[in-house]
């Protein structure tokens, strides 16, 4: 997604950066309002990042104008370091699509987000694109250079949240909770065999930009390779 970031604080607008990054997101970073709203008036984004506290304003006029102008179809997530009943209210009524209080988690945030922009728009979840891979989460289908790779539904669901946590390292259990649920009666053996599929079906051996790391004792790290 292209996302927009108000924060004024250069430290929050650095990890902010990182995190939107590292997930495979456009950022473009404003201090102000002014500035944010300029961009608004002749850019377009797939989802927007507010702090609530600007040195000219607060994300209420952001989100005030957005929904009078653009409509509902832009996801909206405050993030703020505000936490009380009436700061949360206010951005709700005002239009955000959720809230979330700093210090903020990087992969709870990165979900929120994404699931700010299903609502926003339903079944128009950007496709992600990482080289040689393009995925498409509602339709249910894996590009290799264009052509579609035959996946299991586990195998699928594994590999986007994978490629939604690039050069992160992985464990076993992790992976497990995630994909197969903390009650699952399965064991890591077979987290083992569904990465060993997708290394094989998606060709995660460094040749198509992408290679699937195993650390010994662990878990898994999937990493970009400079081709």
């Amino acid at each position: 997604m292209h996302i927009g970031v108000l924060e004024d604080d250069p430290d929050q607008q650095a990890l902010m950066d990182l995190w939107l990054r590292s997930a495979q997101h456009s950022v473009e970073m404003f201090g102000t309002v002014a500035d944010m709203l300029a961009a608004l008036k002749g850019g377009s984004f797939d989802a927007l990042l507010l702090d609530w506290m600007l040195p000219d304003g607060n994300g209420g006029e952001i989100l005030r104008w957005v929904r009078q102008s653009l409509g509902w179809k832009l996801a909206i997530v405050v993030l703020t370091s505000r936490d009380d009943e009436q700061t949360v209210v206010d951005a709700l009524q005002a239009g955000a699509d959720d809230f979330v209080v700093k210090p903020a988690k990087q992969q709870e945030l990165n979900a929120r987000l994404l699931s700010a922009a299903r609502r926003a728009s339903p079944g128009g979840l950007p496709v992600m694109r990482m080289g040689a891979y393009e995925i498409d989460v509602p339709k249910h289908t894996l590009l290799l250079n264009g052509t579609p790779v035959t996946l299991t539904q586990k195998e699928f669901d594994l590999s986007v949240y994978l490629f939604q946590n690039p050069a992160k390292l992985m464990s076993r259990d992790h992976l497990l909770d995630r994909i197969w649920g903390i009650s699952s009666e399965v064991d890591s053996r077979t987290v083992d065999t569904h990465v060993s599929r997708i290394r094989k079906k998606l060709k995660l051996d460094g040749n198509m930009g992408w290679k699937m790391v195993p650390v010994y004792g662990y878990g898994y790290r999937l990493e970009r390779v400079d081709l």
